[in-house]
């Protein structure tokens, strides 16, 4: 029987998940893929410059884990500089600090409409207290409709 992997608790989720090479066209780059929870044990102890048992605390992992994941996402980093490869930051074990999906001061995963708390406000899907504004789109606003093509509705003729 496999131990379960226990879940990172990871505080910082980027905005830009891919980087390549300049000047190289995409189709003929190799990728290196790193996971958000490796991303976070570089960035509290590269960036935030903390001891590996202070971050491994904030990750809620054993000193020795943190170790093992900053140093499987240096080598993943090192090939890349090296050998001309793009990064992906896709995936890992990891979930936010908020039960909701959120990260620190809800930011992170589902913020925006109807999915939680924009950064700086208390109201859900709004990130100023001005009246929401509606989108162009035709249908019903549970998001069933059936797009442009047939906005005159199901039975009309054509």
């Amino acid at each position: 029987m496999v131990r379960p992997v226990k879940e990172r608790l990871v505080n910082f989720k980027p905005n830009i998940v891919y980087f390549k090479p300049s000047g190289v066209p995409l189709r003929q780059l190799e990728e290196e893929q790193l996971t958000f929870d490796e991303l976070e044990a570089i960035r509290l102890s590269d960036v935030e410059r903390l001891s590996q048992s202070d971050s491994a605390e904030l990750m809620n992992v054993h000193q020795s884990t943190f170790q093992r994941t900053l140093s499987r996402a240096r080598t993943k980093l090192a090939h890349a500089l090296i050998n001309g490869r793009a990064i992906k930051i896709i995936g890992g074990n990891f979930k936010m600090p908020n039960g909701d999906g959120t990260g620190p001061e809800g930011k992170g995963r589902r913020t925006g409409r109807g999915k939680g708390l924009c950064s700086g406000n208390d109201k859900p899907g709004r990130e100023s207290d001005e009246q929401p504004r509606m989108g162009l789109g035709r249908g019903p606003r549970d998001g069933s409709g059936r797009g442009l093509r047939n906005f005159r509705g199901r039975n009309s003729q054509r």
